[in-house]
């Protein structure tokens, strides 16, 4: 049978999804190629948040295409993911020797498309089309087709994005919010526990959106809390993280939880993208730094050793000296411990992109260094804390760097 290698870009939903293709493929007889040059079919797993992802995406294809006619006559080529959903069709009009072109709704398409191209059925397959009633549901979950043991795993719990920030295309990659049933997760995160999972992160692209228009306030706990707590009842699990949220979705019962669900790690991802409340706005974020700012001190007060990462975008549209000066501020009383730092690149059809007063590249470039300056000397501070004690850590295996 054939044998496949996946390549994912972006993020951990993106991971996930390359781990149901590949369990969806094994099922069907191939294996797991160890590398591109070994493989009979290369699959890119794509993310099309910033144009730099995408670029590496369409270089690395390029060069596996140019490589696979040298020394494998007959390897396939494909795309997956947002980047895919996105462009479509002019991914093969730019690559003509890309075979498959399959968006985020299509995964579960992908072992009947090779199927048909491995067999000569078809020349090409291009499909980002909407799935019908995608909007009320997922598909059925599958697991990693590896068979490798793990500690940690990833659980998919919704899809999709409401908030429609100006600057993201992710509402129009993965569409409206779907999310799965409590019992659905549960049963799944069983299965993991029962193989040797300890630790489960959940994803969603704003996790604390989860069936928020489907199941109702229980006790004063949304839905995502009372999620929270089904999963924290799984026997053999002991660890639970959850990625990415969203700050509005940080209701009361939500820090609360920090305080009294031991299995919860003691960490939140708060992506604040700005200090500006000018720039937040224009973002179409639906808070203000006054109301973030309360929300690190509540989860501070609840959970004293919790550590707080967060996403800043720098050089977004109009973005004056004051208003990254005010990034600056936030970011020094917020007291990160660790921050991604994204240069601001437009996105097709998103309204940022067509909003004036672009930042030229080298503000961008400057901004981005002076912000990432400020993070690593908080991260020192905060990491030399720890000298001297003694914590409990999770062995996932070998460093794959040294």
């Amino acid at each position: 049978m054939p044998s496949v290698f996946i390549k994912t870009y972006g993020c951990q939903m993106n991971e996930r999804d390359s781990e149901a293709v590949a369990a969806q493929l094994v099922s069907k007889g191939y294996t797991l190629a160890p590398s591109e040059q070994v493989a009979d079919v290369v699959l890119l797993n794509t993310c099309s948040v910033r144009d730099l992802a995408e670029q590496k995406a369409m270089g690395k294809m390029s060069a596996l295409i140019g490589q696979g006619k040298k020394d494998r006559p007959g390897q396939l080529f494909g795309f997956l993911g947002c980047m895919a959903q996105s462009r479509g069709q002019e991914l093969i009009d730019r690559l003509p020797d890309v075979d498959l072109v399959l968006g985020t709704q299509k995964f579960h398409r992908a072992a009947e498309y090779l199927g048909d191209l491995l067999a000569g059925r078809r020349e090409s397959v291009v499909d980002v089309a909407e799935e019908e009633a995608s909007e009320a549901r997922i598909r059925e979950h599958v697991f990693p087709g590896n068979g490798a043991k793990a500690v940690t795993a990833f659980v998919s719990i919704m899809q999709g994005c409401n908030q429609y920030c100006t600057f993201c295309i992710v509402p129009y990659t993965r569409g409206q919010e779907r999310s799965r049933s409590i019992a659905d997760i549960v049963a799944e995160c069983r299965e993991l526990g029962g193989r040797g999972v300890k630790e489960v992160t959940l994803l969603g692209q704003i996790v604390t959106s989860y069936c928020k228009r489907n199941l109702p306030v229980k006790d004063g706990k949304s839905p995502y809390v009372q999620l929270l707590e089904a999963v924290r009842d799984v026997e053999g699990l002991e660890r639970i993280r959850f990625t990415s949220p969203h700050p509005k979705g940080y209701g009361e019962d939500l820090v609360e939880a920090y305080g009294r669900l031991p299995k919860l790690v003691e960490s939140a991802h708060l992506p604040v993208q700005s200090g500006s409340d000018c720039i937040l706005k224009a973002m179409h974020r639906g808070y203000t730094r006054a109301h973030f700012l309360g929300l690190v001190e509540r989860l501070r007060q609840v959970q004293p050793r919790i550590g707080l990462s967060t996403d800043f975008i720098v050089g977004f549209p109009g973005e004056t000296e004051e208003d990254f000066e005010e990034t600056l501020a936030l970011c020094r009383e917020a007291q990160f411990d660790q921050a991604f730092i994204f240069k601001y690149s437009p996105r097709k059809d998103t309204p940022a992109a067509a909003m004036p007063r672009q930042v030229p590249t080298p503000v961008k470039e400057e901004r981005h260094r002076r912000l990432l300056e400020v993070i690593n000397d908080l991260a020192a501070r905060n990491s030399a804390g720890y000298v001297g004690q003694r914590v409990q850590i999770l062995v996932e295996g070998p460093s794959k760097k040294n």
